[in-house]
């Protein structure tokens, strides 16, 4: 039997809910209803190919391109399920956020130029509109600019209503197009559909935005819920990139007016009974689909999101009455629709022309780094994402000391003092498995480190300064954050029974850490001795350019530095193929590191 599910509502639609409820037909079928297919996808971050190794037979932008294709026909044109005859039917296709990811991917787009190869996939989809994320500023406004302005069929609008373009010129002229707004107004079957977008507070210290300002979210949005609503827009949906399904949870009560929130940057699966699901994605469910939020006036809030990288299509069927309030959804129609192909029985074939324009030429990219071997590991090298943020692993020494390596070769030519340390933010390394042993390619360098950051070193920063960047480093290990260091240079001891350092938007600390305790350069030379600062000369840090600006709130603030003209993985390319001699042996970098990181408690 169809699930068609209910929602509780106000006093003055009671006799309508009644009425439904007791109707022989299903709720839905009544006249004057519009059932809405919302389909969605977030994290796209340029898994252009395919779901990853073994599984091949799943994901990839040209199948989901197909399978977007067969949803949106099946939505306006296909027969109606019984319990839906007669209803005025409509679809729209969003994003939530993170479009593209630096990586060997995005790399190729790079190298090609615009329109890159995840504009052209996106064009060919067919979004009605866009949400910006973090990642899309990874490479700075102005490669968000290129991918926006390289749409030549579609022109989503990409929507963000707390952010300020206004210090960007090429962005703040996106908006001036129209190509970037707060929100947008989609007309379906008669019907306006509202949709808003919003980004996580977050994005200064986890990404590049330069001078874009980033405002509170729930004010930024509450603002645009009612500016559409003066206009008679009464079906609203909210896009969103807060970094988890939770955020999107504690910003419903917040808000009113919201009638759908779609979430994104969390990759949470979430999924019911019998749904269709990549192979070992049962073991991941986050919860139901859709998971309920509470607005600002007890109304009900469906919130809905999908895993990223093109393995999903998350398909919403709503029901809203004349007057454009949500009374319901089809919980058999709604779910997680899996992007598959192979032998499987719901496989799709892939869209010739995204096949043809961006998945050919960008395998063809991967195989040539992929076949160019640049050394030998006698070490599986881990890097894995929940070791390389909690704790020394191999490959963070070996990409640490990569970088004190190459900026001590470069310092004397950019007129900087050698560095004494380095430091690596584990959020940068995005392998996600343990390479090796056996040969090692450039693609492995690109696939831990993927971002494009550039090689700088900050001179001259103070000891006392230096244990707050460490306090930070270890101030959310809890959490899995992205801000933990590996070093090289050094080897330090951190309690994590230690009360965790809380800094100020600023940089400044507004609750001092205790948990750094020990602190001494390779040299033998004291830094921090039972977690107070030895008195002594200032020190130089090796660091990518993302951090020494603020990012993951390393609290740099403001501190002067110097780019040294190679990105983070072409240092690390560098290293192993010149410094090491093509060789990572087991005796310099063992499994689990050599002690430069000592954890108590």
């Amino acid at each position: 039997m169809r699930r068609i599910r209910l929602l509780i509502l106000p006093v003055l639609l009671l006799t309508l809910v009644v009425a439904m409820t007791a109707a022989a037909e299903p709720a839905a079928a009544q006249g004057g209803n519009f059932m809405l297919t919302l389909l969605h996808n977030n994290d796209a971050e340029s898994q252009l190919i395919n779901a990853g190794s073994g599984l091949e037979d799943f994901g990839g932008v040209a199948r989901f391109a197909t399978l977007v294709q067969n949803l949106k026909r099946s939505a306006e044109t296909g027969p109606p399920p019984a319990a839906h005859r007669g209803v005025k039917r409509g679809v729209i296709m969003v994003s939530s956020g993170d479009n593209f990811l630096a990586g060997p991917e995005f790399n190729a787009s790079l190298e090609k130029g615009v329109p890159f190869y995840d504009t052209i996939a996106m064009d060919l989809i067919g979004y009605d509109a866009v949400a910006i994320g973090n990642h899309d500023f990874d490479f700075g406004p102005d490669v968000l600019a290129d991918f926006i302005s390289g749409y030549q069929r579609t022109r989503p609008p990409y929507l963000s209503a707390n952010l300020d373009f206004s210090g960007e010129p090429r962005l703040q002229e996106l908006v001036n197009q129209g190509r970037i707004a707060p929100s947008t107004v989609v007309k379906v079957r008669g019907e306006n559909i509202g949709i808003i977008g919003a980004t996580t507070t977050a994005l200064p210290f986890i990404s590049s935005p330069r001078n874009v300002i980033v405002n509170e979210v729930a004010p930024a949005v509450q603002a645009e819920i009612d500016r559409l609503r003066s206009k008679g827009v009464n079906i609203i949906i909210l896009i969103s990139h807060l970094q988890s399904i939770d955020e999107d949870l504690m910003l419903a009560p917040m808000l009113e007016g919201v009638d759908i929130m779609v979430a994104g940057g969390g990759d949470e699966l979430l999924a019911n009974e019998g749904d269709l699901l990549l192979p070992g994605h049962e073991q991941i469910i986050f919860g139901p689909y859709p998971m309920i939020a509470t607005d600002k006036n007890g109304a009900q809030i469906p919130v809905v999101t999908t895993p990223g990288s093109y393995n999903y299509v998350g398909k919403f069927v709503a029901i809203f009455d004349r007057q454009g309030n949500l009374i319901g959804w089809d919980d058999d129609l709604s779910g997680p629709v899996r992007v598959a192909g192979g032998n499987n029985p719901d496989a799709v074939q892939p869209h010739p022309q995204v096949q043809a324009l961006v998945v050919d030429p960008v395998q063809a990219a991967l195989n040539e780094l992929a076949n160019n071997v640049i050394a030998t590991s006698e070490v599986g090298l881990d890097g894995i994402r929940t070791n390389v943020r909690t704790r020394e692993t191999n490959e963070g020494n070996l990409i640490a000391d990569a970088m004190l390596w190459q900026a001590t070769q470069l310092a004397g030519s950019f007129g900087v003092p050698t560095p004494d340390i380095a430091l690596q933010n584990g959020g940068g390394i995005r392998n996600d498995t343990i390479i090796g042993p056996g040969n090692i390619t450039e693609l492995h360098t690109f696939d831990m480190l993927p971002f494009g950051n550039f090689l700088s070193i900050v001179p001259n920063v103070p000891r006392e300064q230096f244990k707050e960047i460490l306090e930070n480093a270890v101030s959310r290990v809890e959490n899995v954050d992205g801000r933990f260091a590996q070093v090289a240079g050094f080897s330090f001891t951190w309690d994590a029974a230690g009360t965790p350092q809380v800094l100020n938007p600023d940089g400044t600390v507004a609750t001092p850490g205790t948990r750094v305790i020990d602190v001494t350069l390779d040299d033998g030379t004291p830094i921090v001795q039972g977690g107070v600062v030895v008195p002594g000369d200032p020190l130089t840090i090796a660091v990518n350019n993302f951090l020494a600006m603020g990012g993951d709130q390393y609290p740099f603030r403001g501190a002067a530095f110097t780019n040294v003209g190679v990105s983070d993985q072409q240092a690390l390319e560098n290293y192993i193929v010149q410094g090491l001699g093509g060789l990572i042996t087991a005796a310099d970098y063992p499994e689990g590191g050599e002690g430069r990181i000592t954890r108590l408690n």
